[in-house]
């Protein structure tokens, strides 16, 4: 791989997201509504809790580290899509790209774009609500890799469903991920769930992060042994996606990228 024309690519789908509100208002404008609209939900259950800051610092930093997931899938499957509503993909393809360069531009942009939507979104929790999420330290970075890793690899599966079967199910760029949220505890304990929803969260490695986030955050210790599960779950998968992405790949060569749709 060329280290020059990954990034070409990843310049390419920046000056993209300059010039476009679409991209603009899915990095600011959604995590700016989240933030409001659940920080003052989290503000009304203050009523009814003894530790009612607490609450907030839960429910915002959720939505904060959901964020990077949500990026980290969002820049692989809508990148995808936008290539093929513009019929631009063939033109990629017809430069010296390989399609391990391509893959690995996908995965430098949901870095770039997690860290902005983070900060922006860290930035926006402390002016509302004095939620200083960095405050928690190093613990966070291992928690924050590991979503970004999820983030890839249903990114890389919604984009091969999409390149198997065409735009007519472009849904699954915006919807996939989602199907893991209620198995992730992101705002509340695993153990709450029913306990067919808690077997299903033992293959889900969002799961083992936020109740390892929520130690972070509340007592201040990381715990190591839910971090290699996720990490050890999260390359499994990744294995699995990008093997299911390149069948996906090649099975759109064949019948011709520029056709797909």
């Amino acid at each position: 791989m060329k280290t020059h024309r990954i990034f070409g690519i990843v310049l390419r789908y920046l000056f993209l997201f300059r010039h476009s509100f679409d991209r603009l208002s899915d990095a600011f404008y959604w995590p700016t509504m989240d933030l409001l609209l659940w920080g003052i939900t989290s503000i009304y259950f203050r009523k009814y809790s003894q530790d009612g800051q607490m609450v907030t610092t839960m429910i915002i930093s959720g939505i904060l580290l959901w964020l990077i997931v949500w990026r980290g899938q969002y820049e692989i499957s809508v990148n995808l899509l936008e290539d093929l509503w513009n019929k631009n993909l063939i033109n990629i393809f017809a430069s010296p790209i390989s399609f391990y360069e391509w893959v690995s531009s996908f995965l430098i942009l949901g870095i770039i774009k997690a860290i902005l939507s983070f900060s922006y979104g860290a930035f926006i929790a402390f002016i509302l609500y004095k939620v200083q999420i960095f405050t928690f330290g190093f613990g966070l970075l291992p928690i924050m890799f590991l979503l970004i890793m999820t983030g890839w690899w249903s990114g890389f599966i919604g984009a091969g469903i999409i390149l198997r079967y065409g735009t007519k199910i472009q849904t699954v760029a915006w919807s996939l991920v989602t199907l893991l949220s209620p198995f992730s505890a992101i705002y509340y304990p695993l153990a709450i769930l029913p306990q067919w929803a808690q077997k299903v969260a033992l293959f889900v490695p969002t799961s083992y992060v936020f109740e390892s986030a929520r130690k972070v955050i509340n007592q201040g210790y990381f715990d190591s042994r839910m971090f290699f599960v996720a990490f050890s779950l999260n390359v499994c998968y990744i294995i699995l996606s990008i093997i299911y992405l390149r069948s996906s790949f090649n099975k759109a060569l064949q019948r011709g990228l520029v056709k797909i749709g």
